[in-house]
């Protein structure tokens, strides 16, 4: 029976969950953006905290404060969006420099703390209340070998000897999903059935600027969703998702400010951006005098290796070019994760069964699905927090 689920703790779901990488809210903009490329997570836990998360390993916890608590998460995206502004576009270098927080939304409780003693339907509950990471303590053994590895590491987070862990939406859904038979027969019913298809979308027609979507692509970081690109007539082409966004580097920016969204599209698919793009976006920089963006851009690229010894017009062009970071930084990913990075939207039907979403989902590591029809007519969208009404609804029926 699917009761059996409502006696486990979040603690059963953090076995095997990496600890969080951290980030202090003293910390820069530009600080931020070097632990996001250095790290093999598309996102890095901001902290508020009186002590020194990685000073002692010695497990007293007299080494540590009472006040130390996670206020939130940056990723790529939210510095993309952040440099797309006008002022920053005009002097990025300022910009960097100013402090983490002008990152964090200012909505509440995106990231809540709960306790490993939390059950699965209280986890559910804040997720479906607006919760986007619930940050759950670990246990475990402090040791020199830490202290050495974060000499070359952002900071492992540690409070009175304890690590964190935390738990997404995904998370939710693969352990459900690892225990979907006991919710038969709701897994083998469609989507349309269950009534999840949701028709409030983002969208943003093929030929428009990209820079008409940053609004867009800020909602759908916040929703954990997508942009999706259609034509004139309603046809879905592709999509302009936080998820590819996140395995960019912040140089996307200037391609998001010169191209159309279906030229962006192709700049930013796992292939690399095509020469004639790079050619445009440099082209475009320079009629808009942002000279402030040219100059960040070759100061990153330079940095990243690429030689400064071309004539100008070459070298703009090369230096305005944003390697994937897992090419910059030999990040290893696995097939799914490179499918993510791909401009090419995840879609089902309006039939397709509640489970075979829940497998395309996490298989795409993406945290929605678009619904078309046979004619690639976009109908909607189905989330995550729609599957997990679903099966919220079962644990009421059944408790």
């Amino acid at each position: 029976m699917a009761v059996r689920l409502l006696s486990h703790e979040l603690s059963d779901l953090c076995l095997g969950k990496p600890a969080l990488r951290s980030l202090s809210i003293t910390s820069t903009v530009a600080e931020a953006l070097e632990v996001l490329k250095t790290s093999y997570d598309n996102s890095v836990s901001v902290w508020s905290c009186d002590h020194k998360a990685a000073g002692f390993c010695d497990g007293d916890d007299d080494d540590y404060e009472d006040d130390c608590r996670c206020v939130g998460k940056v990723c790529m995206v939210d510095v993309i969006c952040y440099l797309c502004k006008d002022e920053h576009l005009v002097s990025p270098s300022l910009a960097l420099k100013e402090p983490v927080s002008v990152l964090l939304p200012k909505i509440p409780a995106l990231v809540l703390h709960v306790e490993p003693s939390c059950s699965l339907l209280e986890a559910i509950d804040l997720i479906l209340g607006g919760a986007q990471n619930l940050v759950v303590p670990i246990k475990t053994k402090l040791c020199n070998k830490r202290k050495q590895h974060q000499k070359t590491a952002p900071a492992v987070t540690i409070h009175k000897g304890r690590e964190f862990c935390w738990l997404t939406q995904e998370d939710i859904i693969r352990f459900l999903l690892s225990s979907i038979g006991l919710f038969s027969p709701i897994p083998t019913l469609s989507i349309d059935t269950l009534d999840i298809i949701s028709s409030e979308i983002l969208t943003i027609e093929y030929h428009s600027p990209a820079s008409a979507a940053i609004g867009a692509i800020s909602r759908s970081l916040l929703d954990q969703t997508s942009v999706a690109v259609v034509d004139s007539e309603g046809t879905l082409i592709g999509e302009i998702s936080p998820f590819t966004l996140a395995y960019c580097d912040e140089t996307v920016t200037a391609a998001i400010e010169t191209l159309s969204s279906g030229d962006l599209m192709a700049y930013i698919d796992c292939g690399g951006p095509p020469e004639d793009l790079v050619r445009v976006v440099s082209t475009q920089l320079k009629e808009r005098n942002l000279n402030g963006m040219l100059e960040h851009l070759t100061m990153s690229m330079s940095y990243a290796g690429f030689s400064t010894s071309l004539s100008d017009e070459e070298s703009t062009g090369a230096l305005v070019s944003p390697l994937p970071r897992s090419l910059r930084h030999s990040r290893s990913m696995s097939y799914s994760a490179r499918m993510v990075r791909r401009a090419e939207a995840i879609v089902c039907h309006p039939k397709s069964s509640l489970v075979a979403v829940m497998i395309q989902a996490i298989s795409h590591r993406v945290n929605y699905v678009w619904v078309i029809e046979d004619d690639c007519s976009l109908v909607g969208i189905v989330k995550f927090s729609d599957m997990l009404k679903v099966f919220r609804e079962h644990f009421e029926a059944i408790a």
